[in-house]
């Protein structure tokens, strides 16, 4: 590696070896005058990795360096630069610029902006690579860095910089708190969060799940109770219950849709942040009409949200359920295909950074 003109990473290079990963040099955008590098520690391993890899969301931009959950320590930054300093513990979560300057952006909804660049497998104006989290370093604009409150290890901090904030966003910005009752469907990497972040915020919380085995997680991690969809007619006992639904499944193609909208209070929504590789399924307006309900979806977070979650999870010990394996390239296959399989309790993270690529400046 010559640092700071290349990095390392563990890349992929097809989609028919979606797992296969191999350390290789690359070579990352230029410092801009605001951007932060940094020498990373650890970084989450997101379904949204695994749909980037297996190629279930469309064609990648290969070799793909993915991770857009990272937390490390500023080594450098830009001559503008004024959010952070070196030496700072940071985290980057699925979005590293956006053009802070439009209609959306000036909103407070940068995460919207449609000029934005992601983590990875996305170009920068310029026309340079954006490389993700499974390497040596990173650069990012200092708007998308993020301080890292000190009782948050790195390890459970670094999960919520995608799916913490993907579930935490929708949460806030709906004013879930005391009086509501919240279901989260799907107790995975992200409905983990969504009952440890609904709970937090004082909402009656239930678990809707097709694993009936999964209960004992979800009341540990806050749910008041849980419903099980496997049962037949599981809706019925629920209709009109609930003031917000947190879908966080990527399986809503298999959904009864009239089910789940039959149990919202009326005039309330259905809220789906799990992005499958399939079409959502055939909707028929009656099916909607009973409750009057909305769908709606909603993408990753703003700084601002990004922010107060940090700042929440930090003032009442919120912990992302994890489990550590060491970044090489068998760890990396084996945190991947952990996911895939839907074998992760709930969230994995890739430590270890120092053993693969030394201590680095």
């Amino acid at each position: 590696m010559v640092y700071p003109d290349t990095f390392e990473g563990f890349m992929v290079h097809s989609h028919e070896k979606w797992s296969d990963f191999q350390k290789e040099e690359f070579r990352p955008k230029s410092l801009a005058e605001r951007d932060v590098e940094i020498a990373i520690e650890a970084c989450g391993v997101c379904g949204s990795d695994v749909h980037t890899l297996t190629g279930g969301w469309g064609q990648a931009r290969l070799p793909v360096c993915v991770g857009h959950e990272v937390i490390g320590r500023v080594v450098t930054v830009g001559q503008n630069t004024t959010t952070v300093k070196i030496g700072d513990r940071v985290g980057v979560g699925a979005q590293v610029w956006a053009c802070l300057e439009c209609k959306v952006c000036r909103s407070g909804n940068e995460n919207y902006c449609p000029h934005q660049v992601d983590t990875y497998n996305c170009y920068y104006p310029d026309g340079s690579m954006a490389y993700g989290g499974y390497a040596s370093h990173i650069r990012a604009h200092e708007y998308f860095v993020f301080a890292i409150p000190d009782n948050l290890e790195s390890s459970i901090a670094a999960p919520m910089l995608c799916a913490g904030i993907t579930s935490y966003s929708p949460l806030s910005r709906a004013k879930i708190g005391p009086g509501k009752t919240v279901g989260v469907v799907g107790i995975g990497g992200l409905g983990h969060f969504g009952i440890l972040f609904a709970a937090a915020l004082g909402a009656d919380v239930y678990a809707i799940s097709h694993s009936p085995n999964k209960e004992a997680d979800a009341k540990a991690l806050g749910a008041k109770g849980f419903i099980s969809t496997r049962e037949k007619l599981w809706n019925v006992p629920w209709k009109n219950t609930f003031d917000f639904i947190l879908n966080t499944t990527d399986a809503t193609d298999r959904f009864d849709m009239s089910a789940y909208f039959s149990v919202l209070a009326i005039n309330d929504i259905f809220h789906t942040v799990g992005i499958s590789d399939k079409a959502f399924p055939p909707l028929r307006t009656q099916d909607m009409m009973g409750t009057g309900c909305s769908i709606a979806a909603s993408h990753i977070g703003s700084r601002g949200e990004i922010q107060e979650m940090l700042e929440l999870a930090a003032k009442l010990n919120i912990k992302s359920w994890v489990e550590t394996i060491d970044i090489s390239e068998n760890g990396c296959k084996v945190a991947v295909e952990k996911v895939f399989n839907g074998n992760a309790k709930y969230r994995v993270t890739l430590v270890g950074y120092d053993k693969a690529f030394g201590t680095r400046a």
